[in-house]
Protein backbone atom coordinates (compact mmCIF):
# COMPACT_ATOMS: atom_id res chain seq x y z
CA UNK A 1 0.00 0.00 0.00
CA UNK A 2 1.38 3.51 -1.05
CA UNK A 3 1.11 6.44 1.55
CA UNK A 4 1.31 9.37 -1.03
CA UNK A 5 0.97 13.27 -0.46
CA UNK A 6 0.69 16.49 -1.99
CA UNK A 7 2.36 19.37 -0.36
CA UNK A 8 1.45 22.73 -2.13
CA UNK A 9 2.80 26.27 -0.30
CA UNK A 10 0.14 28.63 0.10
CA UNK A 11 1.84 31.39 -1.58
CA UNK A 12 -0.18 31.78 -4.86
CA UNK A 13 -2.85 29.36 -7.03
CA UNK A 14 -2.64 26.00 -7.85
CA UNK A 15 -1.35 25.46 -11.33
CA UNK A 16 -1.66 22.60 -13.50
CA UNK A 17 1.82 21.21 -13.24
CA UNK A 18 0.71 20.76 -9.33
CA UNK A 19 -2.11 19.23 -9.91
CA UNK A 20 -0.80 16.68 -11.90
CA UNK A 21 1.87 16.12 -9.24
CA UNK A 22 -1.24 15.55 -6.89
CA UNK A 23 -3.07 13.50 -9.58
CA UNK A 24 -0.20 11.02 -10.12
CA UNK A 25 0.27 10.80 -6.15
CA UNK A 26 -3.34 10.50 -5.90
CA UNK A 27 -3.84 7.45 -8.42
CA UNK A 28 -0.73 5.27 -6.89
CA UNK A 29 -2.50 5.81 -3.65
CA UNK A 30 -5.62 4.63 -4.43
CA UNK A 31 -4.74 1.73 -7.17
CA UNK A 32 -2.43 0.70 -4.05
CA UNK A 33 -5.47 0.95 -1.21
CA UNK A 34 -3.32 3.69 0.31
CA UNK A 35 -3.65 6.88 1.76
CA UNK A 36 -3.48 9.83 0.12
CA UNK A 37 -2.92 13.54 2.35
CA UNK A 38 -2.76 16.71 1.94
CA UNK A 39 0.23 19.05 3.79
CA UNK A 40 -0.06 22.92 3.62
CA UNK A 41 3.74 24.00 3.53
CA UNK A 42 3.29 27.16 5.19
CA UNK A 43 6.23 27.79 6.91
CA UNK A 44 6.90 30.97 5.08
CA UNK A 45 4.41 32.97 7.00
CA UNK A 46 5.85 36.65 5.34
CA UNK A 47 4.54 35.07 2.07
CA UNK A 48 1.95 32.65 3.22
CA UNK A 49 -2.15 33.79 1.66
CA UNK A 50 -5.10 32.95 3.58
CA UNK A 51 -6.65 33.17 -0.18
CA UNK A 52 -4.18 30.96 -1.78
CA UNK A 53 -4.44 28.38 0.78
CA UNK A 54 -8.46 28.32 0.25
CA UNK A 55 -8.01 28.49 -3.65
CA UNK A 56 -5.90 25.14 -3.14
CA UNK A 57 -8.20 23.32 -1.11
CA UNK A 58 -10.97 24.49 -3.65
CA UNK A 59 -9.05 23.47 -6.30
CA UNK A 60 -9.12 20.03 -4.63
CA UNK A 61 -12.81 19.91 -4.08
CA UNK A 62 -13.73 21.18 -7.62
CA UNK A 63 -11.99 17.78 -9.41
CA UNK A 64 -13.09 15.60 -7.21
CA UNK A 65 -9.35 14.31 -5.59
CA UNK A 66 -10.43 13.93 -2.00
CA UNK A 67 -7.59 13.15 0.41
CA UNK A 68 -7.26 11.18 3.44
CA UNK A 69 -7.84 12.55 6.70
CA UNK A 70 -7.39 16.32 7.82
CA UNK A 71 -5.66 18.52 6.51
CA UNK A 72 -1.72 19.12 7.56
CA UNK A 73 -0.27 22.35 7.92
CA UNK A 74 3.23 22.75 9.19
CA UNK A 75 2.65 26.18 10.85
CA UNK A 76 0.90 24.25 13.55
CA UNK A 77 3.65 21.46 13.80
CA UNK A 78 6.95 24.16 14.64
CA UNK A 79 7.08 22.45 18.23
CA UNK A 80 7.54 18.81 16.71
CA UNK A 81 10.24 20.18 14.46
CA UNK A 82 12.21 21.80 17.62
CA UNK A 83 11.78 18.34 19.00
CA UNK A 84 13.78 17.06 16.36
CA UNK A 85 16.40 19.85 16.04
CA UNK A 86 17.20 19.36 19.42
CA UNK A 87 17.78 15.52 18.76
CA UNK A 88 20.38 16.49 15.69
CA UNK A 89 22.00 18.80 18.63
CA UNK A 90 22.09 16.73 21.32
CA UNK A 91 23.53 13.59 18.94
CA UNK A 92 25.97 15.66 17.19
CA UNK A 93 24.22 15.34 14.02
CA UNK A 94 23.88 19.05 14.28
CA UNK A 95 25.05 22.09 15.01
CA UNK A 96 25.05 25.59 15.90
CA UNK A 97 26.51 28.90 13.64
CA UNK A 98 27.56 31.67 14.54
CA UNK A 99 28.45 32.94 11.31
CA UNK A 100 27.27 36.59 10.46
CA UNK A 101 25.14 37.48 7.44
CA UNK A 102 28.46 39.97 6.25
CA UNK A 103 30.70 36.86 6.74
CA UNK A 104 29.08 34.69 4.77
CA UNK A 105 28.45 37.47 2.21
CA UNK A 106 32.07 37.73 2.02
CA UNK A 107 32.78 33.82 1.92
CA UNK A 108 30.70 33.75 -1.20
CA UNK A 109 32.08 36.64 -2.84
CA UNK A 110 35.19 34.53 -2.60
CA UNK A 111 34.58 31.59 -3.65
CA UNK A 112 32.14 32.87 -7.17
CA UNK A 113 35.68 34.77 -7.81
CA UNK A 114 37.72 31.64 -7.58
CA UNK A 115 35.28 30.32 -9.76
CA UNK A 116 33.92 27.83 -6.91
CA UNK A 117 30.40 26.56 -5.97
CA UNK A 118 29.19 28.68 -3.12
CA UNK A 119 29.04 26.37 0.07
CA UNK A 120 29.20 26.88 3.46
CA UNK A 121 32.93 26.18 4.78
CA UNK A 122 32.75 24.96 7.93
CA UNK A 123 34.14 27.31 10.13
CA UNK A 124 31.41 26.40 13.30
CA UNK A 125 31.05 22.74 12.52
CA UNK A 126 32.28 20.70 15.34
CA UNK A 127 35.41 17.87 14.53
CA UNK A 128 37.61 15.90 16.62
CA UNK A 129 40.53 17.97 18.08
CA UNK A 130 39.11 21.60 15.99
CA UNK A 131 39.33 24.59 18.35
CA UNK A 132 35.90 26.71 17.20
CA UNK A 133 35.73 30.34 16.79
CA UNK A 134 35.03 32.37 20.13
CA UNK A 135 31.20 33.04 20.62
CA UNK A 136 30.34 36.19 19.81
CA UNK A 137 28.22 38.42 21.28
CA UNK A 138 24.93 39.55 20.69
CA UNK A 139 24.58 37.21 17.49
CA UNK A 140 21.97 34.47 17.52
CA UNK A 141 23.06 31.25 15.88
CA UNK A 142 21.03 29.21 13.39
CA UNK A 143 21.61 25.44 13.16
CA UNK A 144 23.24 23.24 10.88
CA UNK A 145 22.86 19.78 9.79
CA UNK A 146 26.06 17.54 9.77
CA UNK A 147 26.26 16.51 5.96
CA UNK A 148 28.70 13.53 4.61
CA UNK A 149 32.01 15.36 3.61
CA UNK A 150 33.23 12.12 1.69
CA UNK A 151 31.16 9.05 -0.28
CA UNK A 152 27.88 10.06 -2.12
CA UNK A 153 24.13 9.97 -1.66
CA UNK A 154 22.45 7.56 -3.79
CA UNK A 155 18.67 6.27 -4.37
CA UNK A 156 16.78 4.68 -6.83
CA UNK A 157 14.48 7.10 -8.47
CA UNK A 158 11.16 6.01 -10.18
CA UNK A 159 11.67 7.94 -12.99
CA UNK A 160 15.04 9.03 -13.87
CA UNK A 161 16.63 5.61 -12.69
CA UNK A 162 19.61 5.23 -9.96
CA UNK A 163 20.51 8.71 -8.90
CA UNK A 164 24.33 9.48 -7.48
CA UNK A 165 25.47 12.56 -5.93
CA UNK A 166 28.87 13.56 -4.65
CA UNK A 167 28.58 14.06 -0.56
CA UNK A 168 30.43 17.49 -1.48
CA UNK A 169 26.96 18.83 -3.24
CA UNK A 170 25.22 18.57 -0.38
CA UNK A 171 26.78 21.22 2.37
CA UNK A 172 25.71 21.76 6.12
CA UNK A 173 22.72 23.53 4.91
CA UNK A 174 20.66 26.01 7.79
CA UNK A 175 17.88 23.68 8.94
CA UNK A 176 17.05 26.43 11.72
CA UNK A 177 17.37 30.29 11.36
CA UNK A 178 18.67 32.50 14.20
CA UNK A 179 14.77 33.57 14.89
CA UNK A 180 14.14 29.46 15.33
CA UNK A 181 12.01 28.89 12.57
CA UNK A 182 12.78 25.57 10.40
CA UNK A 183 13.93 25.57 6.76
CA UNK A 184 12.13 23.97 3.66
CA UNK A 185 14.28 21.00 3.60
CA UNK A 186 14.55 20.12 7.13
CA UNK A 187 10.48 20.27 7.75
CA UNK A 188 9.83 18.38 4.33
CA UNK A 189 11.87 15.31 5.62
CA UNK A 190 10.57 15.59 9.20
CA UNK A 191 6.67 15.86 7.74
CA UNK A 192 7.28 12.81 5.11
CA UNK A 193 8.73 10.98 7.57
CA UNK A 194 6.23 10.65 10.56
CA UNK A 195 2.92 11.46 7.91
CA UNK A 196 4.79 7.44 6.95
CA UNK A 197 5.42 8.80 3.06
CA UNK A 198 6.65 5.40 1.47
CA UNK A 199 6.38 7.06 -2.44
CA UNK A 200 7.00 10.80 -2.94
CA UNK A 201 5.71 11.68 -6.53
CA UNK A 202 6.63 15.71 -7.13
CA UNK A 203 8.17 17.80 -9.59
CA UNK A 204 11.91 16.92 -10.90
CA UNK A 205 12.30 20.66 -10.16
CA UNK A 206 12.84 19.22 -6.64
CA UNK A 207 15.44 16.69 -7.30
CA UNK A 208 18.44 18.47 -5.95
CA UNK A 209 16.61 18.60 -2.90
CA UNK A 210 16.60 15.01 -2.29
CA UNK A 211 19.74 14.49 -1.06
CA UNK A 212 19.58 17.23 0.84
CA UNK A 213 16.64 15.60 2.84
CA UNK A 214 18.20 12.01 2.55
CA UNK A 215 20.86 13.52 5.07
CA UNK A 216 18.00 14.73 7.38
CA UNK A 217 16.70 11.04 6.88
CA UNK A 218 19.77 9.19 8.29
CA UNK A 219 20.63 11.93 10.80
CA UNK A 220 17.51 10.90 12.62
CA UNK A 221 17.60 6.75 11.45
CA UNK A 222 14.16 7.37 9.61
CA UNK A 223 13.63 5.12 6.38
CA UNK A 224 13.92 6.95 3.06
CA UNK A 225 11.00 6.97 0.94
CA UNK A 226 11.03 6.03 -3.02
CA UNK A 227 11.18 9.18 -5.07
CA UNK A 228 10.14 9.33 -8.15
CA UNK A 229 10.77 13.22 -10.05
CA UNK A 230 8.10 13.77 -12.51
CA UNK A 231 9.74 16.10 -15.22
CA UNK A 232 7.70 19.56 -16.01
CA UNK A 233 5.78 20.24 -18.41
CA UNK A 234 7.00 23.06 -21.15
CA UNK A 235 5.01 25.01 -23.35
CA UNK A 236 4.77 23.80 -27.45
CA UNK A 237 8.37 25.59 -28.06
CA UNK A 238 10.05 23.73 -25.51
CA UNK A 239 10.08 26.84 -22.88
CA UNK A 240 8.78 26.96 -19.18
CA UNK A 241 4.99 27.33 -19.08
CA UNK A 242 3.74 30.79 -18.46
CA UNK A 243 0.22 31.76 -17.45
CA UNK A 244 -0.26 32.53 -21.19
CA UNK A 245 0.64 29.03 -22.43
CA UNK A 246 -1.72 27.41 -19.48
CA UNK A 247 -0.20 27.38 -16.15
CA UNK A 248 -2.72 29.54 -14.53
CA UNK A 249 -5.15 28.98 -11.51
CA UNK A 250 -6.73 25.89 -11.47
CA UNK A 251 -10.08 27.43 -10.74
CA UNK A 252 -9.00 29.91 -14.11
CA UNK A 253 -10.28 26.45 -15.72
CA UNK A 254 -13.47 25.98 -13.93
CA UNK A 255 -13.95 29.68 -14.84
CA UNK A 256 -13.03 29.63 -18.45
CA UNK A 257 -15.68 26.58 -18.83
CA UNK A 258 -13.42 23.20 -18.76
CA UNK A 259 -14.89 20.00 -16.56
CA UNK A 260 -12.87 18.39 -14.39
CA UNK A 261 -12.99 15.17 -15.88
CA UNK A 262 -11.62 16.75 -19.10
CA UNK A 263 -8.63 18.19 -17.41
CA UNK A 264 -7.79 15.76 -15.55
CA UNK A 265 -7.93 13.07 -18.54
CA UNK A 266 -5.76 15.96 -20.03
CA UNK A 267 -3.19 16.44 -16.90
CA UNK A 268 -2.89 12.37 -17.09
CA UNK A 269 -1.66 12.26 -20.37
CA UNK A 270 1.12 14.58 -19.96
CA UNK A 271 3.75 12.35 -18.84
CA UNK A 272 2.17 9.26 -18.72
CA UNK A 273 0.34 7.16 -21.72
CA UNK A 274 -1.47 3.68 -22.24
CA UNK A 275 -0.88 2.94 -26.10
CA UNK A 276 -2.54 5.27 -27.87
CA UNK A 277 -5.44 5.69 -25.23
CA UNK A 278 -6.51 9.65 -25.21
CA UNK A 279 -9.63 9.16 -23.34
CA UNK A 280 -9.85 7.91 -19.93
CA UNK A 281 -12.11 7.81 -17.04
CA UNK A 282 -11.46 7.75 -13.53
CA UNK A 283 -11.94 4.40 -13.37
CA UNK A 284 -9.01 3.53 -16.38
CA UNK A 285 -6.87 5.85 -14.40
CA UNK A 286 -7.07 4.06 -11.48
CA UNK A 287 -6.88 0.56 -13.00
CA UNK A 288 -3.81 1.37 -15.42
CA UNK A 289 -1.46 4.01 -14.32
CA UNK A 290 2.00 2.95 -12.59
CA UNK A 291 4.43 5.91 -11.71
CA UNK A 292 7.10 4.16 -13.13
CA UNK A 293 5.63 3.96 -16.70
CA UNK A 294 5.82 8.05 -16.17
CA UNK A 295 7.77 9.82 -18.99
CA UNK A 296 11.60 10.85 -18.44
CA UNK A 297 11.32 13.86 -21.00
CA UNK A 298 8.85 17.02 -20.65
CA UNK A 299 5.89 17.34 -21.76
CA UNK A 300 4.13 19.68 -23.75
CA UNK A 301 1.23 21.45 -23.27
CA UNK A 302 -1.41 21.76 -25.85
CA UNK A 303 -4.12 23.82 -25.66
CA UNK A 304 -6.29 22.36 -28.50
CA UNK A 305 -5.86 18.73 -27.23
CA UNK A 306 -7.61 20.16 -24.24
CA UNK A 307 -10.22 21.90 -25.52
CA UNK A 308 -10.91 18.67 -27.94
CA UNK A 309 -10.99 16.31 -24.75
CA UNK A 310 -13.38 18.72 -23.08
CA UNK A 311 -15.70 19.03 -26.38
CA UNK A 312 -15.75 14.91 -25.93
CA UNK A 313 -16.94 15.26 -22.28
CA UNK A 314 -19.73 17.65 -23.15
CA UNK A 315 -20.86 15.50 -25.28
CA UNK A 316 -20.32 12.75 -22.85
CA UNK A 317 -21.96 13.87 -19.75
CA UNK A 318 -25.86 14.02 -18.69
CA UNK A 319 -27.87 16.77 -19.42
CA UNK A 320 -29.18 16.79 -15.98
CA UNK A 321 -25.17 17.66 -15.59
CA UNK A 322 -24.96 19.95 -17.56
CA UNK A 323 -27.81 21.57 -16.55
CA UNK A 324 -25.86 22.11 -12.69
CA UNK A 325 -23.03 23.25 -14.30
CA UNK A 326 -24.48 25.80 -16.46
CA UNK A 327 -26.06 27.39 -13.22
CA UNK A 328 -22.39 28.39 -12.60
CA UNK A 329 -22.20 30.41 -15.60
CA UNK A 330 -25.49 31.85 -14.76
CA UNK A 331 -27.91 29.93 -17.11
CA UNK A 332 -30.22 27.70 -15.39
CA UNK A 333 -32.43 25.90 -17.82
CA UNK A 334 -33.80 23.80 -14.91
CA UNK A 335 -37.80 24.76 -16.30
CA UNK A 336 -37.03 25.53 -19.96
CA UNK A 337 -39.44 23.39 -22.30
CA UNK A 338 -36.98 22.69 -24.49
CA UNK A 339 -34.00 22.12 -22.51
CA UNK A 340 -32.75 18.72 -23.58
CA UNK A 341 -33.47 19.92 -27.41
CA UNK A 342 -31.11 22.92 -26.48
CA UNK A 343 -28.60 21.22 -24.87
CA UNK A 344 -28.38 18.21 -27.58
CA UNK A 345 -28.25 20.97 -30.04
CA UNK A 346 -25.23 23.40 -28.65
CA UNK A 347 -23.43 20.66 -27.11
CA UNK A 348 -22.81 19.09 -30.58
CA UNK A 349 -20.80 22.26 -30.98
CA UNK A 350 -19.13 23.51 -27.82
CA UNK A 351 -15.46 22.99 -26.58
CA UNK A 352 -16.48 24.77 -23.48
CA UNK A 353 -19.14 25.21 -21.12
CA UNK A 354 -18.79 28.75 -22.25
CA UNK A 355 -19.41 27.76 -25.84
CA UNK A 356 -22.53 26.02 -24.50
CA UNK A 357 -23.73 28.51 -22.75
CA UNK A 358 -23.80 30.97 -26.14
CA UNK A 359 -25.12 28.30 -28.26
CA UNK A 360 -28.54 28.04 -26.02
CA UNK A 361 -28.41 31.49 -25.26
CA UNK A 362 -28.41 33.07 -29.08
CA UNK A 363 -31.48 31.16 -29.48
CA UNK A 364 -33.36 31.79 -25.82
CA UNK A 365 -32.36 35.23 -26.02
CA UNK A 366 -34.30 38.06 -28.22
CA UNK A 367 -31.39 39.15 -30.14
CA UNK A 368 -30.49 42.97 -29.29
CA UNK A 369 -28.29 43.40 -32.15
CA UNK A 370 -28.00 42.24 -35.84
CA UNK A 371 -24.10 41.51 -36.95
CA UNK A 372 -23.74 44.16 -39.32
CA UNK A 373 -21.26 42.38 -41.50
CA UNK A 374 -24.35 39.84 -41.75
CA UNK A 375 -26.90 41.75 -42.49
CA UNK A 376 -24.50 43.62 -45.30
CA UNK A 377 -23.71 40.53 -47.01
CA UNK A 378 -27.32 38.76 -46.81
CA UNK A 379 -29.99 41.67 -47.04
CA UNK A 380 -30.59 42.27 -50.05
CA UNK A 381 -33.81 44.15 -51.58
CA UNK A 382 -36.09 40.80 -52.45
CA UNK A 383 -35.04 39.29 -48.76
CA UNK A 384 -38.44 41.27 -47.08
CA UNK A 385 -40.47 39.50 -49.66
CA UNK A 386 -39.60 35.97 -49.64
CA UNK A 387 -39.05 36.24 -45.61
CA UNK A 388 -42.77 37.23 -45.72
CA UNK A 389 -43.80 34.49 -47.93
CA UNK A 390 -41.77 31.79 -45.73
CA UNK A 391 -43.26 33.28 -42.70
CA UNK A 392 -46.67 32.62 -44.44
CA UNK A 393 -45.43 28.71 -44.94
CA UNK A 394 -44.73 28.29 -41.53
CA UNK A 395 -47.86 29.48 -40.33
CA UNK A 396 -50.00 27.32 -42.54
CA UNK A 397 -47.77 24.23 -40.94
CA UNK A 398 -47.57 25.58 -37.47
CA UNK A 399 -48.57 22.06 -36.19
CA UNK A 400 -45.28 20.26 -37.22
CA UNK A 401 -42.76 23.36 -36.76
CA UNK A 402 -41.94 21.18 -33.60
CA UNK A 403 -40.14 18.08 -36.08
CA UNK A 404 -36.83 18.94 -37.55
CA UNK A 405 -37.51 16.74 -40.40
CA UNK A 406 -40.95 17.78 -41.35
CA UNK A 407 -39.64 21.57 -41.23
CA UNK A 408 -37.02 20.78 -44.02
CA UNK A 409 -39.48 18.99 -45.81
CA UNK A 410 -41.58 22.15 -46.25
CA UNK A 411 -38.90 24.40 -46.45
CA UNK A 412 -36.61 22.74 -49.53
CA UNK A 413 -39.96 22.87 -52.15
CA UNK A 414 -40.17 26.69 -51.28
CA UNK A 415 -36.41 27.23 -51.36
CA UNK A 416 -36.63 25.43 -55.36
CA UNK A 417 -39.85 26.97 -56.52
CA UNK A 418 -38.27 30.55 -55.73
CA UNK A 419 -35.06 29.96 -57.26
CA UNK A 420 -33.29 30.56 -53.98
CA UNK A 421 -29.47 29.62 -52.75
CA UNK A 422 -30.30 28.33 -49.11
CA UNK A 423 -27.84 30.88 -47.42
CA UNK A 424 -30.07 33.79 -49.26
CA UNK A 425 -32.73 32.15 -47.06
CA UNK A 426 -31.04 30.95 -43.93
CA UNK A 427 -28.48 33.45 -43.24
CA UNK A 428 -31.09 36.26 -42.87
CA UNK A 429 -33.50 34.04 -40.59
CA UNK A 430 -30.78 33.41 -38.20
CA UNK A 431 -29.32 37.05 -38.37
CA UNK A 432 -33.61 37.72 -37.62
CA UNK A 433 -33.63 35.00 -34.36
CA UNK A 434 -30.11 35.22 -33.30
CA UNK A 435 -29.02 38.59 -34.30
CA UNK A 436 -25.89 36.74 -36.13
CA UNK A 437 -24.94 34.29 -38.88
CA UNK A 438 -22.88 31.50 -36.54
CA UNK A 439 -25.99 30.30 -35.03
CA UNK A 440 -26.89 26.24 -35.66
CA UNK A 441 -29.77 24.96 -38.03
CA UNK A 442 -32.57 26.81 -39.11
CA UNK A 443 -34.60 24.36 -38.31
CA UNK A 444 -33.55 23.54 -35.16
CA UNK A 445 -34.15 27.34 -34.12
CA UNK A 446 -37.48 27.04 -35.55
CA UNK A 447 -38.47 23.64 -33.93
CA UNK A 448 -37.33 25.25 -30.52
CA UNK A 449 -38.86 28.41 -30.84
CA UNK A 450 -41.88 27.30 -32.38
CA UNK A 451 -43.96 29.37 -34.72
CA UNK A 452 -45.14 32.54 -32.35
CA UNK A 453 -41.95 33.67 -31.49
CA UNK A 454 -40.61 32.59 -34.54
CA UNK A 455 -42.95 35.15 -36.12
CA UNK A 456 -42.26 37.76 -33.41
CA UNK A 457 -38.23 38.01 -34.11
CA UNK A 458 -38.58 37.98 -38.19
CA UNK A 459 -41.52 40.78 -37.95
CA UNK A 460 -39.37 42.37 -35.67
CA UNK A 461 -35.86 42.67 -37.67
CA UNK A 462 -38.13 43.57 -41.10
CA UNK A 463 -40.28 46.28 -39.09
CA UNK A 464 -36.47 47.49 -38.38
CA UNK A 465 -34.92 46.78 -41.85
CA UNK A 466 -32.36 44.49 -40.08
CA UNK A 467 -30.95 47.72 -38.40
CA UNK A 468 -29.28 48.64 -35.10
CA UNK A 469 -30.79 51.69 -34.36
Amino acid sequence: MAVTRFAPSPTGYLHIGGLRTSLYSYLWARKTGGEFRLRIEDTDLARNSEEAMKAIINAFEWVGLNYDGEVFYQSKRTDIYKQYIDKLLENGNAYKCYMSKEELDSLRAAQEAAKQTPRYDGTWRPEVGKVLPEIPAGVEPVIRIKAPTTGTIEFDDGVKGHMKFDANQVDDYVIARSNGMPTYNFVVAIDDALMGMTDVIRGDDHLSNTPKQIVVYNALGFKVPKFYHVPMINNPEGKKLSKRDGAMDVMDYKNQGYLPEALLNFLVRLGWSNGDQEIFSMEEMLELFDPSNINKSASSYNAEKLLWLNSEYIKAVSNDRLIEELKFFDLDLSNHPKRTELLDLGKQRAQTLVDLKKSITDIIDVPTYYEEAGVKKFVKEDTKEFLEKYLVLLEKNREILYDVAKIEEITKPFISELGLKFPQLFQPIRIALTGGTQAPSVYDIISILGFDEVSTRLNEALKRNFQNS
